[in-house]
């Protein structure tokens, strides 16, 4: 049974490696090879199909390969969507996740709240997500990250 343990486990891995990836944004080189391993580390797209739905995306919605995924967390000259700016190298300098609530399963798990975003000013950013995991080789992989900015009647 995966436990609520792991799943915090992963967020904080998560959030870790986006600030480590926004760290390295000035040696490209490592830039790429981080983001690189942090997919593989904690996506599970060499295993099977995920569901991913970046917040700041209109265009190109969904990045069902590790490769769009890349693009939307670096960006760079050989981004694969055009829109992509690099979320993660903004840079941020913490990412938090409070989770409004975890359904905990023998080989999946789900997770649903906010997570928040500290910029360099220490200003936070906070984003709605729902994240889904699944036990591969005694490893949790996201196989569904969706997030999204909170709705405003102002908008």
């Amino acid at each position: 049974m995966i436990t609520k343990t792991q799943v915090q486990e992963i967020q904080d891995t998560w959030g870790a490696g986006v600030v480590k990836i926004g760290s390295l944004k000035h040696d490209r080189q490592a830039c790429e090879n981080y983001a690189s391993a942090f997919i593989d580390e904690l996506y599970a797209y060499k295993y099977a199909p995920v569901l991913f739905k970046p917040t700041k995306c209109e265009a190109e919605q969904f990045r069902p390969s590790k490769e769009e995924a890349l693009s939307y967390f670096i960006a760079g000259d050989d981004r694969v969507c055009n829109e992509d700016k690099g979320f993660a190298i903004q840079p941020w300098t913490k990412v938090r996740f409070e989770n409004s609530n975890i359904i905990l399963e023998a080989d999946r798990a789900f997770a649903m709240g906010n997570y928040f975003f500290t910029d360099e000013q220490g200003h936070e950013v906070k984003v709605e997500y729902t994240f889904g995991y699944k036990l591969i080789d005694n490893q949790l992989k996201i196989d569904l990250h969706h997030s999204s900015f909170p709705y405003s009647s102002h908008a």
